[in-house]
């Protein structure tokens, strides 16, 4: 079922920022924030939002993609050998004499190539504009990201029956991609991590030849995307029959992450939930291999408001999609992560990946 959003408020959302910033319109220019205030879903684009109109710039390649995608915005195809972006938008922003521009979303050399064409007007560098009204998530968001952790949890599920002593990193990180793509994901939402062995000690290695053996750790941290929206997890599994060391770090990380869950609700503050997990960490014999942070917020991209860290004076609303993810890794042993996606609610949260966090699998020796 495709999922409506509703682009005419967030468009109203953003307008209303036009006066506190003290700008006439706004230039935005991430892929993510122009799909999450009008639906276009290319590349290529950039948009302007005033308070009287919106336009969507782009190419021919995304011209007939853009009308098909958005409604209520005049869509402008630029001739890129004719016209540079800087020269398209002094004529589309003659009559606004002050700009706001994503200050985070333009590299150096095509902010510098754009200004020598907005003489006439005064560009204001803004930052996270977009990304503050992305934080609390509506009903719409939380079902496509519940769609894609759905997706994660079954894509798992069928990949960890392939597991068997010799078959390497690679070779399951391209199952799991491939099984998630199977049920209707958009692709993945990051590269996967896939480890085994002292590996799972690199908090983002990439897969390798490393094969399977009995008694490793393995790491799994993944994510689907549906309707541009992401879900990240993470499990940690051991093949074969766990030893009192690595049952005692995956009980650690698993008691870090009750403890910060148990305090999740509208209200508290971020760095509270950090530090409920960061106690426990700190009080094990693993200290010194904490990782550092408890989680992020997730959407259109995989990290975004709000970070869950130490000091983040963000208070945690009803609608944010975060995960909680604390960690332990130890150099040349190996490492745990548990990782939820969860829904903030006014007295809790809602989890929305589903898949159970067992530690040890089936090995040549049976099932524990």
């Amino acid at each position: 079922m495709a999922i409506t959003f509703d682009f005419q408020r967030r468009m109203a959302r953003l307008r209303a920022q036009l006066e506190s910033h003290q700008v006439q319109a706004f230039i935005i220019h991430s892929g993510e924030n122009i799909a999450y205030l009008c639906g276009f879903s290319g590349h290529g684009a950039t948009l302007v939002v005033s308070a009287e109109q919106a336009l969507l710039i782009t190419d021919y390649r995304y011209y007939l993609r853009a009308l098909e995608e958005t409604s209520g915005m005049e869509v402008i195809q630029r001739d890129r050998d004719r016209e540079s972006l800087g020269q398209c938008l002094a004529r589309v922003c003659a009559k606004h004499s002050v700009l706001g521009f994503e200050a985070e979303h333009f590299s150096v050399g095509q902010w510098q190539h754009i200004a020598e064409h907005l003489r006439a007007n005064t560009c204001v560098a803004t930052v996270q504009v977009v990304e503050r009204l992305r934080r609390v998530k509506d009903s719409q968001e939380v079902a496509c990201i519940r769609g894609a952790a759905e997706i994660a949890d079954a894509a798992l599920a069928d990949t960890l029956t392939l597991l068997e002593s010799g078959i390497t990193e690679r070779e399951l990180a391209i199952e799991l991609d491939y099984q998630m793509q199977r049920r209707g994901s958009q692709g993945v939402s990051f590269d996967t991590i896939l480890l085994f062995a002292e590996r799972t000690a690199l908090p983002h290695g990439e897969p390798g030849a490393k094969r399977l053996c009995e008694g490793d750790l393995i790491l799994i941290d993944f994510g689907a995307v549906r309707s541009g929206y992401r879900s990240d997890m993470t499990r940690t599994y051991v093949w074969g029959e766990p030893t009192s060391e690595q049952q005692t770090l995956f009980d650690t990380v698993a008691k870090a992450q009750q403890a910060a869950l148990q305090q999740v609700c509208a209200g508290i503050c971020c760095h509270e939930l950090n530090h409920a997990a960061q106690q426990v960490l700190a009080s094990s014999p693993y200290h010194r291999y904490a990782g550092e942070g408890l989680g992020h917020g997730v959407g259109l991209t995989l990290h975004e408001l709000p970070f869950i860290k130490a000091n983040a004076p963000y208070q945690l609303e009803s609608g944010n999609v975060i995960t909680i993810e604390p960690g332990i890794y130890i150099p040349n042993y190996g490492g745990v992560r548990l990782e939820e996606d969860i829904v903030v609610t006014e007295t809790g949260y809602q989890r929305l990946t589903q898949a159970p966090q067992q530690f040890a699998l089936r090995s040549e020796h049976g099932d524990y």
